[in-house]
């Protein structure tokens, strides 16, 4: 993560100083810069149209509010008036649209649920039962603020329940309160500071996508070498192979969300593997992981192997043992990797997995959910590779078919997130939020393109984005990205030909991209250097007079109209392949 602090403005009815201290001063990343918007001026402050001195565009805001102070027909039901729950309603809508006033001024926006004092009782056995109860009514009011703004791209709602619960009993201070208008003790705000980092780690793209998992005694209870699969503590009636099979669900779950599953151990591989095949009470099988190294070397090396063969980078990767050795081991030669302790007690494996923060996402798409499936695809290509003669045999033998569509209401999401996550094919590495990338597309000058892909052993997803400036004679490549899950299969030639097409089609006559190096994106600089593009240093050129080839290996469907030129030439895919070694992980 970029080294500049980032900024954050904190709106509240309350005094907010002592968060902005820990988010400051707080050894974690990211680096904060904080700054606290006046007390108790929440309306004005998020209706005003004008930036912040210092702050700009990329600025994030917390808004933090007592659920009396923004709804005033609440106060009254706080003073046990009557009150109307529509009325109540009514100004949540209002004040959910003063927070999407705001967000034009930030690049997101987080807003805190409200939460009431465990000693506010209101109806006390009644409370949740009425429709005049204060929990009844602050349910109701939380439903109303998510529904209001779950669309709303950049916006995300945080729960400060959970930092009271961590908190504990002395969560709420009304001495605080009357010495300094802070409502809550010290714990609740440092989990506070925790948390809201936590959400701009993720909002910045930095959430991990693989673990790495060892089998003995940390999937299943024993050696399985020296036990047998037969007589490994899992399931069963017996609390430390019930906590397995739970640590195993949670694995399972994170799967199903798009967390990638490998394994490291030092283990006989066909021994195993027959446990994770044969075992009754195993919740995950080979299939669930995507890839493996089982065997006696250094686990060092074979997370390295595992995260390359994937084509993710270390910073990507969270390594998980019961060995206090190995996890030393894997922190000291790999400090990219994340490797948290792990419980010598085996019931807390899968409370502690759980609540791991690295794995929030700011969107959950589609494509998340069914990237193990694709993983799983891919092995098939690969193991299709090795039986073909030459790379254009395989190449046509995918059947591989690229989509391209425009930037819309149903694919922004899923865009930001390769927009922001991707490092290896990237021209630029510039990162944007939703909301940042539809405001970029609302100029008449821009074009941003999206490229779905699939081939005979299923589909890919939304994987390849392609933006384009116009300026006179010239049009400009300002974002080239590809997921490096598609890579090396000319999807990348067909976006360039999608691009000179359209350039041409807009009256341009010259096509430039400009390359700029990251410590992640070299295997981007190596396919622009052999695209065929002219080069000077770091700039690209294509005259778009020239046709640039579709690699005939690939079927275009330009099913939105974007591109409506003919192409004079498909040549071979043998014509534009390029010789390349095995690309490094990112």
């Amino acid at each position: 993560m970029n080294s500049t602090p980032i900024q954050i403005e904190l709106i509240s009815d309350f005094n907010l100083q002592t968060l902005a201290n820990y988010l400051e001063n707080g050894e974690s990343l990211p680096a904060v810069s904080a700054r606290v918007a006046p007390f108790g001026q929440v309306v004005p402050t998020l209706l005003t149209k004008t930036k912040k001195d210092g702050f700009d565009g990329n600025a994030f805001a917390l808004v933090w509010t007592s659920p009396a102070s923004v709804v005033p027909a609440f106060s009254d039901a706080l003073q046990s008036r009557p009150v109307h729950e529509q009325e109540i309603l009514a100004e949540v809508k209002q004040f959910a649209q003063h927070v999407i006033t705001a967000k034009d001024r930030f690049r997101s926006v987080l807003v805190c649920a409200w939460t009431l004092p465990r000693w506010q009782r209101g109806l006390g056995l009644l409370d949740l039962q009425k429709p005049s109860g204060l929990r009844n009514l602050l349910l109701k009011m939380n439903l109303e603020l998510i529904s209001a703004l779950e669309s709303v791209p950049g916006v995300y709602i945080l729960n400060p329940q959970d930092w009271i619960e961590a908190a504990g009993k002395n969560a709420h201070s009304p001495k605080s309160w009357y010495l300094s208008k802070t409502p809550y003790g010290a714990e609740v705000l440092k989990q506070a500071a925790v948390e809201i980092k936590a959400a701009l780690r993720t909002i910045s793209g930095e959430a991990r996508k693989l673990i790495v998992v060892d089998l003995d005694d940390t999937m299943w209870g024993g050696v399985v070498g020296d036990v047998g699969w037969e007589n490994l503590r899992l399931g069963g009636h017996d609390h430390i192979g019930e906590a397995f099979v739970d640590f195993q669900r949670a694995l399972q779950a994170l799967r199903n969300r798009g967390i990638l599953l490998a394994i490291a151990s030092k283990n006989d591989e066909s021994v195993a593997l027959l446990a994770l095949q044969q075992h009754p009470e195993m919740m995950l099988r080979p299939e669930d992981f995507a890839a493996w190294r089982i065997n006696w070397k250094d686990k060092a090396a074979n997370i390295i192997e595992i995260a390359s063969e994937l084509r993710l980078g270390l910073q990507s990767v969270v390594f998980i043992d019961d060995n206090p050795f190995e996890r030393a081991r894997v922190r000291e030669a790999l400090p990219e990797v994340l490797v948290p302790e792990w419980p010598n007690d085996k019931t807390l494996s899968a409370s502690t997995l759980l609540q791991m923060d690295c794995f929030d996402t700011a969107q959950l798409t589609n494509e998340d959910q069914a990237r193990a499936g694709m993983y799983a695809a891919e092995q098939q290509r690969e193991g299709l590779k090795t039986e073909m003669p030459t790379v254009e045999h395989w190449l046509r033998s995918l059947q591989t078919k690229v989509t391209v569509e425009e930037l819309n209401a149903s694919n922004r999401a899923r865009v930001a997130q390769l927009f922001n996550k991707t490092n290896q094919m990237n021209l630029t590495t510039r990162r944007m939020s939703e909301s940042e990338l539809v405001a970029w597309t609302e100029q008449e000058n821009r074009k941003l393109f999206v490229s779905r892909v699939a081939d005979r052993f299923g589909d890919s997803g939304l994987t390849g984005i392609l933006t384009l400036e116009f300026d006179g004679d010239l049009a400009t490549v300002t974002d080239f990205v590809l997921s490096c899950r598609v890579m090396g299969r000319q999807v990348e030639e067909t976006m360039l030909a999608v691009a000179v097409e359209y350039s041409r089609a807009a009256g341009s006559k010259k096509l430039r991209a400009e390359f700029i190096p990251t410590a992640k994106n070299k295997p981007c600089l190596e396919f622009w250097t052999h695209s065929g593009f002219d080069r000077d240093g770091a700039v690209f050129t294509w005259d778009v007079a020239r046709e640039y080839p579709r690699p005939s290996c690939v079927q275009l469907d330009l099913s939105a109209g974007i591109v409506e030129v003919q192409h004079s030439q498909s040549v071979s895919a043998e014509a534009v392949t390029r010789e390349t070694e095995p690309v490094p992980a990112s």
